[in-house]
């Protein structure tokens, strides 16, 4: 339904508001409490109906309804003074009192839905089936010359690989004992996915030889039996526990990474109103990754939607978070508000999933905003504690370790990250919170070099090619250092040092180098 009063329109199949043509950028609960409120503006409605419907029997302090009634008051132009849309009534509750018009969009029919007759609608066949991605991992096949029986390598790789999966929380994955109980029926990977009904497996093989193990890996799209992703891992058998979990922990990294891009792509396609949580997550994380505010704003509007589809969807509501993290880091909007929604956005993951390593890499960006530096850390350690595997929480510390914190494990955190995920959307975050930390070691040669990688990288912003201009100055490549702030100025013809600093938080000797670099090329 769109309901539309004074110059605003929310729409409540998309999950967006917009006032004076533009979209506002409300967390899920702002958006709830004005859909309710238009919905039932004929009467007044008391606060503890609103904490019901908003907070499904969450015990929440009244302050938080409080802080919601101001919020959505904010977006829509209003105030606690005016009260042209939201009144309050005294000792009785809220009440909508603009005039607005509900207009019902053309019911859509879903005629590819699995299940959904053509008379279904598009909203009811969504709902009917909530998934998201499965997949098996069968045990790998032992090729050693002289191979070993179950519960060797090969099935240690497996019960590895299984158990990191299950560990990031973003998959359906389906159990060890279902999996090899079909291995020993000699069922092949590809009539076991088609058996347990998954969207993905992997399978491979392991040989030993010669003092080195040699795994093979690949990722099968069951649906179309389409090779998504294979490698070859060959390494040197001198501690076979520590070869095992370095190979174990990259497949896994790899894996979920191709599986994101795939649905990625796949939500893309898909008309907005038919998507269900999952897919509505994936096309946020699609728009997300482009890096520019209305991409950002999109990518908002999607999170949004997903979990208003599924409020217990931690991933989501962490991709909701990093949203209001770019408003605030690329200040496309207003600093302290961005800050205060990427919090509560974080919370609300946590909230939902406290075991999720996605909840807390998002309350680790959340607390860095806020500069509670020692605080981030803990969070995002407990991420990497949670899943191993998970890249961007190795990635997310070595950003903040490179700022103000130890440079050397921001160091080694960059390189693991990319070892994990070594075509990562955020790839030049990887590579520039490198380059930041060997700025704060002096190395200003080796900062330059990864710096101008980080700058190459697709979707690098301007604080990234920023970088590259400051280290490259302060290596004495001043021409080159030109070159990256006219590529800056291009494109945000008013930045400057201050912009840059705004968005990081250095400590006191890394602030002065690159204040340093600045100054060197007209930028400071």
């Amino acid at each position: 339904m769109l309901l539309t009063f004074r110059d605003c329109e929310l729409d409540t199949r998309l999950f967006t508001l917009r006032c004076q043509g533009q979209p506002r950028q409300v967390e899920p609960q702002v958006f709830d409490l004005l859909a309710y409120l238009l919905l039932h503006r004929h009467r007044i409605v008391s606060r503890q109906e609103l904490l019901d419907a908003l907070w499904a029997g969450k015990v929440v302090s009244e302050s938080a309804l409080s802080s919601c009634i101001k919020a959505a008051r904010q977006a829509i132009g209003d105030s606690g003074t005016a009260q042209a849309c939201i009144a309050t009534i005294q000792r009785r509750g809220y009440r909508f009192v603009a005039t607005a018009t509900e207009h019902e969009p053309p019911t859509l029919l879903c005629q590819s839905a699995p299940g959904a007759g053509p008379d279904l609608p598009l909203d009811k066949a969504r709902d009917a089936h909530p998934h998201r991605a499965s997949i098996a991992v069968m045990p790998f096949a032992d090729l050693s010359p002289v191979a070993g029986g179950r519960g060797g390598t090969a099935d240690a790789l497996a019960h590895d690989v299984i158990t990191r999966l299950a560990q990031l929380r973003s998959l359906f994955v389906i159990a060890q004992g279902t999996v090899f109980a079909l291995h020993e029926r000699d069922i092949g990977p590809q009539e076991a996915a088609r058996l347990l009904d998954v969207d993905y497996v992997v399978s491979g093989t392991v040989r030993r030889h010669a003092q080195r193990l040699v795994v093979t890996a690949e990722l099968v799209e069951v649906r179309t039996a389409h090779v998504v992703w294979a490698d070859i891992f060959d390494r040197p058998l001198d501690d076979a526990f520590s070869v095992l979990d370095d190979i174990g922990s990259q497949i896994v990294a790899i894996a979920a990474s191709e599986i994101e891009l795939a649905e990625r792509n796949r939500a893309l396609l898909r008309p907005p109103n038919t998507l269900d949580a999952w897919e509505a997550h994936h096309r946020g994380l699609w728009h997300m990754y482009r890096f520019n505010q209305a991409d950002n704003e999109r990518a908002r509007q999607f999170f949004a939607m997903a979990v208003h589809l599924d409020p217990t969807f931690a991933r989501a509501y962490a991709g909701l978070s990093f949203t209001h993290f770019q408003n605030a880091f690329q200040g496309w909007s207003e600093r302290a508000a961005a800050c205060d929604l990427a919090m509560a956005t974080a919370r609300q993951s946590l909230d939902a999933d406290d075991r999720n390593p996605a909840a807390h890499w998002a309350m680790g960006r959340a607390l860095w905003l806020r500069a509670q530096q020692d605080s981030a850390v803990v969070e995002l350690e407990q991420a990497i504690h949670l899943s191993p595997s998970f890249a961007l929480g190795h990635y997310t510390l070595a950003f903040v370790q490179s700022q103000a914190g130890d440079p050397q494990a921001a160091i080694a955190a960059s390189d693991h990250s990319r070892l994990l995920s070594p075509f990562d959307p955020l790839l030049f975050g990887m590579l520039g919170a490198r380059a930041m930390a060997l700025v704060r070691l002096g190395r200003f040669d080796e900062a330059a070099d990864w710096a101008v990688k980080a700058a190459a990288r697709p979707n690098a912003h301007a604080h990234i090619r920023a970088i590259a201009a400051y280290s490259l100055a302060l290596a004495g490549a001043l021409d080159l250092a030109r070159t990256y702030a006219t590529e800056i100025r291009q494109a945000r013809p008013n930045y400057q040092a201050d912009d840059f600093f705004a968005a990081f938080r250095f400590d006191p000797q890394g602030a002065a180098l690159f204040r340093q670099g600045a100054a060197r090329i007209g930028m400071a």
